[in-house]
C-alpha cells in the first residue's frame, strides 16, 4: 500500500480526546436541521459547516466511492446517487475509520450511522478550513456493486476566476457557499464528491510524498515553460488541485511528473482537503504523465569586462548531506551557470549539520562545495563568510544556516577588511569620494530586533581583476520565512500575512545601508541578491527599492518568466537581485534547473546577473 505523511489526528484517539488535544473537531450545540432522517447533503449543509454537526445521524445512504486503506487517516467516501437541487450541497462525506481498514468496497450501497465532526487538518489554529465527516460510525451493506455517480469535471467552465468571498481578513465558514462565483466554494461545494480532470497539464512537479499540483484551467497564467504564475495577491490561481493517489503502488506506481507535463486521459476520485495543499483529488483513476516539460537552462558566460553574480539557494547544505547532492550543485554551477564570478549562497549549514551541540563553522560544509567544482571542472573558489552565534539565526534547529560568498580568485579580488564578526554591525565609510566598508565580510544591523531567529545579511566588496579600481559591493540575504502565515485557501479571507511585517522590516534596514552607501558614493556598484523569502509585489520588495535606490531585475523580464520557486502549484519568485541605479546594463537570468523538476538538488532555482562595473 501506498506509504506517506498522516493526515490527520491519530488514529488511537476518539475523536473527542483528538478534539481536546489539538483542537480539530468543532461541535455545534445549536442547529436548526434535524439530524432525523438525514441525507448526505442536510450534513453537508450550503455553509462550511455542518448544520448537524455535534449531532447523531442514522441510516444515512448512499454509495462508497473511495477507501482509504492505508495510514492513520482510513476510511472511505460515500456519495448519494440522488442529490438536491442546490450546488452548495454536497453529495459525499468521509466517513473516518482511524487505523482500522474499513470493510466495505467501491460500489457498496450502504446506510451508515455516526457523529457529524468537523476536522480541521493541523488544528484550528492553523487557520484551515474544515472537513465535514462522521466518526464512530456504523454501517450496514445493503447491495454490492452499485454504480458510481458520475465524476463532476473541474475545468475552466466550472471553475470560477475568482478565488474566495473577502470578509476583512474573517472567517468565511458561516457565508452561504457561492459555487458559481468563487473557487473555494465551488470545491467546498464538492467535499468529499467524485470529481475529474482531463488532459491537465502539471504545475506542480511529484513530490517526496508522491503528490502533484494540476491546473483544471490550461490557458490562465501560463509560464513560458507550461507551469501557473503568482503574479498576485489578488489571483492566486483557482485551477490549481493537488493530485495524491488511492491506488495501492504496488498497482500502479504514483506518475512522475514535471512542470510542463501532461496528465493526459482521465484523473478522478473523491475532492479531500488537507493540511499540505488543501483540496486534492484522491484519485481512483489516474491518467499517464505525457512528457512535455522543457529541459533544464543553461546561462551564457560572462564576457572579459562582465562581472557575473550568481545566488542560490543550495537548501540546508551540510558535510551530512550526501555527495551526490554536492556533485549536482557544483555541475549546476559550472555547467548550468557557467561558472559565475561571485555566488552568493543561502542555507549553508554549520559543520555537523543539524546535529545541536555548539558547532557554528562551515569551513568544512563549503571545502566539499568548492572541491566539488573543482572536481567538476570548475574554477578553484574561495570562500568568505562569518560564523553566527548559535542558534540564533533560525531554519532547521541546530544547523545553524546562514549566508556566504564564493569567488573565483581569478576574475575577481576579494577586499578582506578585519573587524567583521557575529555581532559588530557592518558601517559604510567614506574614502575619497568613494564608499568602503568598515569590515569586509560584515553583517548589516545584527543586532537589530529585525533579524531576531533570522539569517544576517553579508556584505562584502569586491573588484573585477581586469579593473582593478573598480569597486562591487555585494550583499547576500536570506530573509525570514514564510512560517505562520496563513495558506490561501486559509478560512480566513483575505489570509493574513504576519510574517511579511518582520520582513519589511528587514527590507528596511537593507535599503537604510545602501541609501548610505549611496550618499558616500551616488555612483556605488551595489548588488543585493538572495533568498528574500517574498514577492516581487510584495511589502518588502517595495521597502527594499523603496526611494529608487534599487531596481529588482526580475520586472525586467518578460511576465511569464518572472518565478524561480514552484509552491502548491503556484510558480513563483522568492529569490531576487536588485542593482543600484549606476548599474544600468544588467544582464539577469532566472536558470530553470530545480523548481518545476522531481528530481531536483534544490528547491530553488538559481539566478545570475552580469554588470560591467
Amino acid at each position: 500500500m501506498p506509504s506517506r505523511r498522516s493526515l490527520r489526528r491519530p488514529a488511537a484517539l476518539s475523536a473527542v480526546a483528538c478534539a481536546a488535544l489539538a483542537g480539530g473537531l468543532l461541535t455545534v450545540t445549536q442547529s436548526s436541521a434535524s439530524a432525523a432522517g438525514a441525507r448526505i447533503h442536510d450534513i453537508q449543509g450550503n455553509t462550511r459547516i455542518s448544520p448537524l454537526a455535534g449531532k447523531q445521524v442514522s441510516e444515512v445512504p448512499g454509495t462508497v466511492t473511495a477507501v482509504r486503506s492505508f495510514g492513520s487517516a482510513r476510511g472511505f467516501w460515500v456519495q448519494d446517487p440522488h442529490p438536491d437541487n442546490d450546488p452548495a450541497t454536497s453529495e459525499a462525506v468521509f466517513v473516518f475509520t482511524g487505523k482500522e481498514t474499513p470493510k466495505v468496497a467501491v460500489g457498496d450501497a450502504i446506510t451508515f450511522s455516526g457523529t457529524v465532526s468537523e476536522y480541521y487538518p493541523g488544528g484550528k489554529d492553523a487557520g484551515l478550513q474544515s472537513v465535514t465527516e462522521i466518526t464512530d460510525a456504523t454501517w450496514q451493506t445493503v447491495s454490492a456493486d452499485a454504480p458510481l455517480p458520475a465524476a463532476f469535471r473541474l475545468n475552466p467552465a466550472s471553475v470560477p476566476n475568482r478565488y474566495a468571498p473577502d470578509a476583512g481578513g474573517k472567517s468565511i465558514e458561516s457565508l452561504t457557499l457561492r459555487p458559481s462565483s468563487y473557487a473555494l466554494d465551488r470545491y467546498e461545494s464538492l467535499e468529499g464528491m467524485r470529481v475529474s480532470v482531463s488532459g491537465a497539464p502539471v504545475v506542480g512537479p511529484t513530490s517526496t510524498h508522491n503528490e502533484l499540483w494540476v491546473t483544471a484551467e490550461p490557458g490562465r497564467n501560463r509560464t513560458a515553460r507550461g507551469g501557473t504564475l503568482y503574479r498576485s495577491y489578488a489571483d492566486p490561481n483557482g485551477g490549481r488541485v493537488k493530485v495524491a493517489s488511492l491506488i495501492p503502488f504496488s498497482q500502479r506506481p504514483f506518475p512522475v511528473a514535471d512542470v510542463g507535463d501532461e496528465l493526459t486521459g482521465t484523473t478522478a476520485g473523491p475532492l479531500d482537503y488537507d493540511s499540505f495543499g488543501g483540496y486534492t483529488l484522491q484519485a481512483t483513476e489516474l491518467g499517464t504523465v505525457t512528457d512535455h516539460g522543457p529541459a533544464q537552462e543553461t546561462t551564457r558566460r560572462q564576457k572579459s569586462d562582465e562581472l557575473a553574480v550568481a545566488t542560490y539557494n543550495v537548501e540546508n547544505l551540510s558535510p551530512t548531506t550526501p555527495q551526490a547532492k554536492f556533485d549536482r550543485l557544483a555541475k549546476a554551477l559550472v555547467h548550468n551557470l557557467s561558472a559565475p564570478d561571485v555566488v552568493a549562497l543561502e542555507e549553508v549549514q554549520d559543520d555537523n549539520g543539524a546535529t545541536d551541540n555548539g558547532v557554528v563553522t562551515a569551513g568544512v560544509t563549503l571545502k566539499k562545495l568548492t572541491d566539488a567544482i573543482k572536481a567538476a571542472g570548475g574554477p578553484a573558489y574561495e570562500w568568505r563568510q562569518i560564523d553566527p552565534v548559535n542558534d540564533q539565526d533560525g531554519g532547521q534547529p541546530g544547523g545553524n544556516i546562514r549566508v556566504a560568498f564564493l569567488f573565483n580568485p581569478d576574475r575577481v579580488s576579494f577586499t578582506d577588511i578585519k573587524g567583521g564578526d557575529a555581532t559588530t554591525p557592518v558601517k559604510v565609510v567614506a574614502d575619497h569620494g568613494r564608499a568602503t566598508l568598515s569590515a569586509s565580510p560584515g553583517r548589516i544591523a545584527p543586532a537589530d530586533p529585525a533579524w531576531k531567529t533570522s539569517r544576517k545579511p553579508l556584505v562584502g566588496q569586491f573588484s573585477l581583476k581586469s579593473r582593478p579600481d573598480s569597486r562591487v559591493f555585494v550583499i547576500a540575504n536570506h530573509f525570514n520565512s514564510k512560517g505562520g502565515d496563513q495558506g490561501l485557501d486559509s478560512r480566513f479571507q483575505a489570509p493574513a500575512r504576519t510574517s511579511e511585517t518582520q520582513r519589511t522590516a528587514q527590507a528596511g534596514l537593507v535599503n537604510a545601508f545602501v541609501k548610505d552607501l549611496l550618499a558616500k558614493d551616488p555612483k556605488a556598484d551595489v548588488v543585493v541578491a538572495g533568498d528574500l523569502n517574498d514577492y516581487q509585489f510584495s511589502p518588502a520588495l517595495k521597502t527594499l527599492t523603496g526611494g529608487g535606490v534599487l531596481t529588482d531585475l526580475v520586472g525586467r523580464l518578460p511576465r511569464s518568466e518572472r518565478y524561480g520557486y514552484v509552491y502548491n502549484g503556484n510558480s513563483q519568485v522568492l529569490d531576487h537581485m536588485l542593482t543600484s541605479r549606476h548599474l544600468t546594463r544588467a544582464d539577469y537570468d532566472i536558470v530553470h534547473i530545480n523548481a518545476e523538476y522531481a528530481d531536483q538538488a534544490s528547491d530553488h532555482d538559481p539566478q545570475v546577473l552580469r554588470i560591467r562595473p
